[in-house]
């Protein structure tokens, strides 16, 4: 049962809605004390969750899957009706379902509907497929926790995950790629790479950079500055607390407060951590009168944020309490909206291109039910987006209703190299800050009006964005974003005098090297390298102190041959010019 589903479920839906149901099934047959709770289709499969003491392992999930199958054989068909609200009560409450229970009684319809496949009922919406039968190709994946409801306080779960597939084929590609994924996990090789690593102990959600992360990091940010600078944009530093006030006023307070960490007292005063930089820029616009001739001003912040995640959503560099923004807000008139938001989508589109992204899903989400400011300015900001997005001749579709309550937008999902989608980049107008904080700047008549104000983050946070690039190279990144680009491996002591000469000619160009000084045999030193994902490997034998050159191994196209300095550092160069 799934708790909420206001929308008409695809085929390839209703077939993992389906096949949540036989999971349910499956478990109660084989564990009859587990008590169902909720069982939804998600993107990649579906889960049910349960509440079982004892708790399932590996080997049980083998055996459910396997009654799963039994359940499928017998070819039962699903059977939807509607009952009344007092009949789902007396009928769950036989079964001791508590969870339904709950569910029943928080249903405002007086009518529910159920679905039954053989001897097993469950409470339903509604959208499966004929039967059992149906459900050919599918797979249990994994045990995890969870609560109900998602809330810490309440009853400790165990949630089943799986995924179904029309076809045995499509159900092969998708676990082919479910392991690949894993391979690329951006836990595990930011342990084996040494790029970062979570404060579990003293501080779940916050993450430390590693020095190699941290040369990656700095390359990052450099080249964002660079890019932002060459693009009109100034940069700012904001602190990390204000006065809880600041937040007052800017409505997240009233409307974030469960994402915001408690406040803290200074000085018998209220002060509150940052969970967005916005008020801050604001804060500097209004530190002096503006003229339309001073817009539009471009202002750009590596910004620290913090927000409270609760610890059963926190996934590694994805979803973190402590994140860097690439944040930036540009105040502008109404007249250059337009023109201000082609120039960030592109400025948006480059930066990620160069990063080795090429394939997006974009959408303009536009008003919702509930909103502030004006129809005339909704109408404007949207058909500004919608511009940009046809002058730059991407495809994008239309999300109706699915703007944020001050203004619509352009959200950005870029897909890897295993095609999943990720949300990065965003661009939305807002009406809602400048009026709250009173924002205005002199017009050409000498009459005051209101700025229009973009919120803009192209990477979203430096911490998620890392976590994807770490993903999408495997870990092997381009030269040109790699901790080490080079390693110097003498043969053996002989050579050490060569390699030494070769680190500070690479070095003293900016190329980040290192030599490996250990008295290890080679073919060790190269295959360490190598699973360190370096680009490039220089050998330094007798022969190549003697010639003044060096042994080139590249990491993607295995031996180059010889190559004097010069010729490697011209080649490096080429790499690493952006």
């Amino acid at each position: 049962m799934e708790e909420k589903q206001d929308k008409q479920l695809s085929d390839l839906e209703k077939l993992r809605h389906s096949a949540a149901h036989v999971l349910a099934d499956a478990v109660q047959r084989l564990y009859p004390e587990a008590k169902v709770t909720i069982g939804p289709a998600i993107e990649d499969g579906f889960y049910y969750d349960f509440e079982y003491e004892k708790g399932f392992t590996t080997e049980d999930l083998k055996k459910i899957e396997k009654q799963m199958k039994r359940i499928v054989a017998e070819n039962l068909p699903f059977e939807e009706k509607k009952i009344s609200k007092e009949e789902a009560v007396r009928f769950f409450k036989e079964k001791n379902e508590t969870f339904k229970l709950e569910l029943i009684e928080d249903i405002g319809e007086q009518e529910l509907g159920i679905c039954k496949h053989g001897n097993w009922t469950d409470l339903c919406r509604g959208g499966h497929v004929e039967s059992t039968g149906k459900i050919k190709a599918f797979k249990l994946l994994k045990v995890a926790g969870s609560y109900w409801r998602g809330d810490e306080k309440r009853e400790r779960l165990q949630r089943i995950y799986g995924t179904a597939f029309p076809s045995q084929q499509e159900l092969d590609e998708y676990l082919e790629r479910t392991a690949e994924a894993e391979k690329r996990d951006h836990r595990k090789l930011g342990k084996q790479l040494g790029l970062f690593s979570s404060m579990e102990d003293f501080g779940a959600g916050l993450i430390l950079w590693h020095p190699k992360g941290g040369r990656i990091r700095n390359v990052i940010e450099n080249y964002w500055r660079s890019e932002h600078i060459k693009n009109g944009y100034e940069l700012v530093y904001t602190p990390h607390i204000a006065r809880l006030d600041l937040w007052k006023v800017s409505g997240h307070w009233d409307f974030y407060r469960d994402n915001m960490f408690a406040p803290m007292q200074i000085d018998n005063t209220e002060y509150e951590l940052k969970p967005m930089n916005c008020p801050f820029h604001i804060q500097i616009y209004k530190t002096e009168m503006k003229s339309y001739r001073d817009l539009p001003l471009r202002w750009a912040e590596l910004g620290t944020v913090y927000r409270y995640e609760r610890s059963g959503v926190l996934h590694g560099l994805m979803r973190v309490r402590g994140f860097t923004q690439d944040d930036a807000h540009i105040f502008c008139r109404p007249d250059q909206l337009e023109a201000e938001i082609s120039h960030a989508l592109q400025l948006c589109l480059n930066i990620l291109r160069t990063f080795g992204f090429e394939d997006f899903d974009i959408y303009l989400s536009t008003k919702p039910e509930k909103y502030v400011g004006e129809d005339a300015e909704w109408d404007l900001a949207t058909k500004a987006l919608e511009s940009s997005l046809k002058n730059a001749g991407i495809a994008y579709q239309v999300d109706p209703g699915e703007g944020v309550f001050y203004g619509p937008k352009i959200d950005i999902k870029i897909k890897d190299s295993l095609k999943r989608s990720w949300q990065c980049s965003t661009i939305q107008v807002d009406f809602n800050l400048p009026e709250r904080y009173d924002l205005d700047y002199v017009e050409q008549g000498g009459e005051k009006k209101r700025p229009i104000m973009v919120h803009r983050a192209l990477m979203g946070s430096l911490e998620r964005f890392f976590g994807v690039l770490i993903e999408h190279y495997a870990g092997a990144f381009p030269t040109w974003i790699a901790p080490v680009q080079a390693k110097i491996i003498p043969i053996s002591e002989h050579q050490r005098v060569f390699a030494d000469a070769v680190y500070a000619e690479l070095a003293a160009e900016g190329f980040r090297v290192e030599v490996d000084e250990r008295n290890e045999k080679l073919g060790f030193k190269i295959r360490q390298a190598q699973m360190e994902k370096v680009p490039y490997m220089l050998v330094l034998g007798d022969k190549e102190v003697e010639s003044k050159t060096l042994a080139v191994r590249s990491r993607d196209q295995g031996d180059l041959g010889a190559k004097s300095v010069q010729e490697f550092v011209a080649l490096l160069k080429a790499e690493t010019t952006k």
